[in-house]
């Protein structure tokens, strides 16, 4: 079995920002389930669009877990 450092599990902005995001994006599009709203969903589904792109682009400008902003902050655990 292999070894590895990977203590944080995700535990970052970028990841944090993408959940909550594609998680609030999801409860939407469980209300217009309920509710048979189209554009409701559609707009449930670009906003889980958004929350990827938001936690690739943050990833990328380093609040990642191997991130420039993530190295320098000593309070993440």
């Amino acid at each position: 079995m292999a070894e590895h450092d990977d203590d944080n599990h995700g535990n970052s902005v970028a990841a944090w920002v993408m959940v909550g995001t594609v998680l609030v994006a999801s409860a939407i599009m469980a209300i217009a389930m309920i509710f048979p709203n189209v554009p409701l969903f559609v707009g449930g589904a670009v906003l889980v669009i958004v929350g990827l792109v938001a936690g690739k682009v943050l990833a990328l400008a380093g609040y990642g877990i191997n991130g420039d902003i993530a190295r320098r902050d000593t309070n993440l655990s």
